[in-house]
């Protein structure tokens, strides 16, 4: 068993460890998962470096120095992920959502009011949606996804936070895209009823599938492929959502998704063919094309 080591010096050893095996970011990995287990902030290495760190402890943190040295995400380690300033449950089912996405939903907020109802295709965690309606005061959503385990970690991050934020009303259904809205009762316009809405978002997979062998490993090894492969040309869902989509929208209505570099004239035409106007592109900060929306006349 490990004897009681110095705060510092338990930090030490797990930053070396990731170093050399190249994390890009091993200093900050380090001390989170350092805090992690200790449950201990970051004053606590600038101030408290002679904190005794007990050997249970050593030995939790050198096992998940091992596994983040492997690859393994952080966030699969700690099981969570900040998005939009709330805690959000991640694993290995879900996308860990990031900070890109951000700028896709506060697009959506700018367009976003009272009362509105948001579908959210390709929920994943439930980040946009949920994080949407948090938000927001009165809105309803409904959030789709073909994977049962996403929707799973969906639904706890809806019960989490639906603790704080009382009347947040949100429904998760498995299905293919709006296949899971329609469960068998379409009307004559090919929607089932009470399935209209004024906001549908998307964060749709939209890597090539060729470029997916190419990810980071923690990409590549540890995320869900469904979530990631965007076909051919990384369309695929492009198309398939703007096809079908005015059918959901009410008048007025938007269309908003997140693209990958390169994407945005592609998925603007594709939405101006569906029938979609004003369609605009917005770029993240690092200045790449990040969102493309659109109204439904």
């Amino acid at each position: 068993m490990i004897g009681n080591r110095a705060y510092r010096e338990v930090y030490g050893e797990g930053r070396a460890r990731l170093e050399a095996a190249e994390i890009a970011e091993a200093p900050l990995d380090a001390r989170l998962l350092l805090e992690f287990v200790c449950g201990t902030d970051r004053n606590t290495l600038l101030v408290h470096g002679d904190r005794e760190v007990t050997g249970e402890e050593c030995e939790r943190y050198r096992n998940l120095i091992g596994r983040r040295a492997a690859h393994v995400p952080l966030q699969h380690l700690t099981g969570e992920q900040e998005f939009m300033g709330l805690p959000f449950y991640v694993n290995s089912d879900v996308l860990v959502p990031r900070q890109d996405t951000e700028i896709l939903v506060e697009e959506v907020m700018k367009q976003l009011h009272d009362g509105m109802r948001i579908l959210d295709l390709c929920t994943g965690s439930g980040c946009i949606l949920l994080s949407l309606l948090h938000y927001s005061n009165g809105c309803e959503g409904v959030g789709t996804d073909l994977s049962p385990q996403a929707l799973t970690m969906a639904v706890k991050n809806y019960e989490r936070l639906r603790e704080e934020r009382a009347g947040m009303e949100a429904r998760f259904l498995e299905g293919d895209l709006f296949a899971a809205l329609e469960n068998g009762r379409a009307s004559d316009d090919g929607t089932a009823p009470g399935n209209r809405f004024d906001i549908i978002v998307s964060n749709p997979p939209y890597i090539e599938t060729s470029v997916v062998d190419t990810l980071m490993p923690e990409v590549r090894e540890h995320e869900p492929l469904m979530a990631l492969d965007g076909g051919a040309d990384g369309l695929v869902f492009y198309r398939r959502i703007t096809e079908r989509a005015g059918a959901y929208l009410n008048g007025g209505g938007m269309l908003f998704f997140e693209i990958g570099c390169g994407q945005a004239e592609a998925v603007r035409g594709l939405m101006e063919q569906a029938g979609f106007c004003e369609v605009a592109v917005v770029k993240d900060f690092a200045g790449l094309d990040r969102v493309v929306y659109g109204s439904w006349f």
